[in-house]
């Protein structure tokens, strides 16, 4: 019989193409969507994800390749587990990443024990751009082929059980290989526009989501540069992210940096670039897929767009993580994500603290 696959049709072109090429290997290919909010439109500027329009789109993907398609609706699950958790980590005074709890926690994780329950399936696809790779430790996350679209460091708290039943398709292809094979299909959606913002905020900032739908008492607070001087006033925390630079609001005779977000006193603290610069990071909630005795050469990434730093060493004792860098670099925001790497190999993904 034929393995079955089932796809995580997002009505975007990367998930379509991924249920095309596995439905040419001969594979059983169904498609399913999750409807995650009440979005139903955004400017035509603004592309998202999870809207009624995608939807719709999926819906299209599906008939267009001959595949059944399954809507499910877990906007109470994407609730708890994304929204909420976005909004408590805010009122801490942390920067969350919303894309990796809820690829943990709904949109891979989750959905990959769902399609093998309860639709009978052997495994779960995206349109994720990273690959897989058997090792002697078993399978793990590797950067796709395309490092300008790598989406490894997103995949970096999922849990390492669910990766026997995933599937990456485009992990061997570029992006403009895979728009490529979209119009040479003609797939529906081929020429649709890639999403980057956070799928819920609907093109808002994260300050403007929690201001709008009154998840966050704004209240102004003073500016400190870390000598202690007062400098002027914030506008609330969530507007400010650790290393920021552009837009505090205050001047002084050399380039400001926010260096800390005071919840309980409200207050910002910043300082020069010689203060933003750290050799240590530390994180929590390690999800590891290589385990730590193994690791060598190891480098990490705080930030998606950022180029991994060397470790020079770490340790680990109470599910701490404690990284020291080979050089100082700008100190990442807690509540983001750090992916531990050895080259392309994802080893392990933590909460930075």
């Amino acid at each position: 019989m034929k393995k079955r696959v089932a796809v995580g049709l997002s009505g975007g072109v990367d998930s379509s193409v991924s249920a095309l090429l596995l439905k040419e290997k001969g594979y059983d290919v169904i498609g399913i969507t999750l409807k995650l909010s009440s979005v139903d439109s955004c400017d035509s500027d603004i592309q998202v994800c999870c809207s009624t329009k995608d939807i719709l789109d999926a819906k299209r993907v599906a008939s267009f390749l001959g595949i059944e398609h399954f809507v499910v609706d877990w906007q109470d699950l994407f609730q708890e587990k994304v929204i909420d958790y976005f909004v408590e980590e805010y009122r801490k005074g942390n920067t969350p990443n919303p894309c990796s709890i809820c690829n943990r926690d709904v949109k891979t994780g989750k959905l990959a024990q769902y399609a093998k329950v309860v639709l009978n399936a052997d495994f779960l696809a995206t349109g994720h751009y990273i690959r897989l790779e058997d090792t002697e430790n078993g399978k793990v996350i590797k950067r796709g082929k395309d490092k300008s679209k790598d989406q490894s460091y997103f995949l970096a708290l999922v849990h390492k059980e669910i990766l026997d039943i995933l599937k990456f398709p485009l992990g061997d292809f570029t992006k403009e290989e895979v728009r490529e094979i979209a119009k040479k299909y003609k797939i529906p959606v081929s020429q649709k526009k890639e999403s980057f913002e956070i799928c819920f905020t609907a093109g808002k900032s994260p300050a403007e989501y929690l201001m709008e739908n009154r998840l966050y008492d704004f209240k102004e607070g003073d500016i400190v540069h870390i000598s202690g001087k007062k400098l002027g006033k914030h506008k609330g925390l969530p507007n400010y992210t650790i290393g920021q630079r552009r837009g505090i609001g205050v001047s002084w005779h050399r380039p400001l940096y926010v260096l800390d977000k005071n919840e309980e006193k409200n207050v910002i603290v910043v300082g020069e670039d010689k203060d933003i610069l750290t050799d240590t990071v530390k994180t929590k909630d390690i999800n590891f897929f290589v385990p730590i005795e193994k690791w060598k050469n190891i480098s990490v990434q705080g930030r998606y767009r950022q180029k991994p730093e060397k470790v020079k060493e770490f340790y680990y004792k109470n599910d701490t993580l404690e990284i020291k860098l080979e050089k100082p670099n700008v100190r990442y925001a807690p509540g983001q994500i750090l992916a531990v790497y050895e080259e392309d190999r994802l080893l392990a993904g933590g909460i930075i603290v």
